[in-house]
């Protein structure tokens, strides 16, 4: 499911440069499952106009406190009792002031007096103006009454200044508000999940090895996704440099071999196995016990090579397997290898992409796929892989409970 299904999400706009990013905001608010409502404060339209965000939200955009067409005339009346959670992105140090203060002159800020929702802010503005005292201080009061508060970052700014002050990413203030909201981390509550990541390495000689161009992101972000939703993860993972995520078991194997006897030792108690390592179909027969030198033959050492054991159909084929997801990383004719290796592992899932493209898969923090079974396939467009995880874990927990339903 959506992490944010059903929820409805006032979001207030406010007259910031960082305007510009609402409508990627309340698009990937939809995403998670939410309805967004927007209300935009006279500053905000110089920056954003109504109509761009009534198509993105499929919704009228709001920015007059007396409205004839809203409850009684009362824009904040209706739109408060509506909301779920209050959101404003980018929140302005005026904005902060105000409602710090208790202002209520316009029809967001009064709207905030006048609903009992959580507030998140997501403050934006000048590094020097995030430092300024009296900023700082209405902070502090905000956090005092539970706001919460999303960012700011660190970074180059519009004004050419660095330092505090940039709006949080959407794709990160997304993440605060699903962390934030407890029916998030229930769909996969007493269910286990062993996910393979990075890459395999396969020794030449005590220097050299095969490996790939894995750098382990995709499979992590499933992990991070898979533990957020409720579940136990166990992240048999290769070498990599990224940290763990919170709140999985991490496993460190280097070879093949190490993480198919990793993933055997807690296979019993698996219910979902996701096969994202891009293991070495091969190793070295046999390994040289020192460093190969090149000035011992002028002809390059001969390599012999057998095949390594397969992980993903070995798991599928077990006596008792787990629902079995696998990933298929193509440079031609997608969507044909992907069927041809979803029928032969006898996988009930697997996620294709196409590495060959630019900027997208292998060592990216971007990616696109599709996700295949017998009976259904769905396109992932371009997105994070942080996205992409809790589309996949979505995906597979809508035919997980199906199946498992009847």
């Amino acid at each position: 499911m959506a992490q944010l299904q059903n929820k409805h999400i006032l979001l207030g706009i406010t007259g910031g440069i960082a305007a510009y990013k609402a409508p990627d905001l309340v698009r990937r608010l939809r995403e998670q499952g939410a309805e967004v409502r927007v209300v935009l404060t006279a500053g905000a339209k110089a920056f954003v106009t109504p109509l761009s965000l009534q198509a993105v939200s499929g919704f009228t955009v709001s920015d007059d406190l007396l409205d004839p067409t809203a409850e009684a005339a009362m824009s904040h009346i209706e739109l408060a009792r509506w909301a779920d959670l209050i959101l404003i992105a980018p929140a302005t140090a005026n904005t902060i002031a105000r409602i710090a203060h208790g202002f209520a002159d316009d029809l967001l800020s009064t709207l905030v007096l006048a609903s009992k929702a959580p507030l998140a802010i997501a403050p934006a503005m000048n590094q020097q103006m995030w430092a300024a005292t009296a900023v700082q201080e209405n902070i502090e009061t905000l956090l005092s009454r539970g706001v919460q508060m999303i960012g700011p970052e660190s970074g180059e700014q519009a004004c050419g200044d660095v330092g505090y002050g940039r709006m949080s990413d959407p794709t990160e203030i997304v993440q605060a508000l699903i962390k934030k909201a407890p029916e998030a981390k229930q769909d996969w509550q007493g269910k286990t999940f062993i996910i393979t990541a990075g890459p395999t390495r396969e020794a030449i000689d005590p220097v050299r090895y095969i490996s790939n161009h894995s750098s382990g992101k995709m499979g992590y972000a499933l992990a991070e996704a898979a533990a957020h939703a409720g579940a136990k993860v166990i992240l048999v993972s290769g070498p990599t440099q990224l940290p763990t995520p919170t709140g999985v078991q991490r496993v460190d194997v280097e070879t093949t071999e190490q993480m198919l006897n990793a993933v055997q030792q807690q296979l019993p108690n698996c219910d979902v196995f996701i096969g994202c390592a891009a293991v070495s179909d091969y190793r070295v027969a046999e390994v040289a016990s020192q460093k190969i030198k090149k000035e011992q033959n002028n002809q390059p050492p001969q390599l012999k090579l057998v095949q390594n054991p397969d992980i993903l159909q070995q798991v599928a084929s077990s006596e008792k397997p787990p629902f079995t997801v696998g990933f298929a990383a193509e440079t031609e004719n997608l969507k044909a290898n992907a069927l041809r290796k979803l029928e032969r592992k006898q996988l009930q899932m697997i996620v294709a992409n196409d590495v060959s493209q630019v900027g997208l898969g292998f060592n990216s923090d971007s990616n696109n796929a599709i996700i295949l079974s017998k009976d259904s396939e769905q396109s992932l467009p371009t997105m994070s892989k942080h996205d992409m995880a809790i589309a996949i874990i979505d995906a597979i927990a809508k035919r997980y409970f199906n199946t498992t339903a009847n």
